[in-house]
């Protein structure tokens, strides 16, 4: 059975990039002339991905009125607004409680990272009942050489076997609605430590992807993705 809904995190103050994000959403943050979440937006439509919840705090007037209800792109945007931040599970449980997001997997996206990954690769993943997330995995960038999670026969893990190699997380997943059974409406959460203790019972599993990526955290990243997409043909850009 196909995913047909994706979540994108966007509720971030993006504080690295201050000032820039103090009157702008870090989402709305232009890559070539695009803000970041409509690369994503646009990729995840390609992907034949049209129902897409989006979490929105910090400037959520700001971005909700940038994006509307997703027509513009062909997409139907549903939006999970917090009035105090939720983190990530929090949020998530939110959209979920909410409607916003259907109880069936979904495609997660964080709103910060831009890629060239082909989305169309997760539509035909199928989690096993008993399984958690499918996390997308990067070679360490420069800014976490330490890395986050081992993979170790498909499965994902806190720490490697036998001095095997740390990965980054991408920032791109599959999840099961699952992850954040347990958690109560209004109560912020992040995900990792929920990853964390799914990966103990053998419920994550992962791809390592050789994909072009960057985490936009900070002034110096936006500035090297930006000079990435611009020396690339035009096709590269705004797709």
């Amino acid at each position: 059975m196909s995913i047909t809904q994706a979540m994108i995190l966007a509720a971030g103050k993006g504080t690295r990039l201050r000032p820039l994000t103090e009157t702008i959403p870090k989402p709305l943050v232009e890559v070539a002339g695009q803000p970041l979440i409509v690369w994503h937006i646009k990729a995840l439509k390609a992907a034949g991905i049209t129902d897409i919840t989006i979490n929105a705090s910090w400037l959520a007037d700001t971005l909700t009125a940038a994006l509307g209800n997703g027509e513009k792109f062909g997409v139907n945007l549903k939006w999970s607004v917090e009035v105090e931040p939720l983190e990530t599970a929090g949020g998530i449980f939110q959209a979920l409680q909410s409607g916003a997001l259907k109880d069936a997997p979904f495609i997660l996206v964080n709103s910060d990272v831009w890629t060239t990954y082909d989305f169309a690769q997760l539509v035909d993943y199928e989690l096993s009942p008993d399984q958690k997330a499918h996390l997308l995995l990067i070679d360490n960038p420069s800014h976490n050489h330490s890395g986050d999670f081992a993979l170790n026969n498909g499965l994902v893990s806190e720490q490697p076997i036998a001095g095997g190699d740390k990965f980054t997380f991408s920032g791109i997943s599959v999840m099961s609605p699952r992850l954040v059974d347990g958690l109560v409406h209004g109560q912020a959460a992040p995900l990792a430590p929920l990853l964390r203790q799914a990966m103990m019972k053998f419920q994550v599993s992962g791809d390592i992807i050789k994909d072009n990526w960057i985490d936009v955290g900070t002034p110096e990243r936006l500035t090297e993705v930006n000079e990435f997409v611009q020396s690339k043909n035009p096709e590269h850009q705004g797709r």
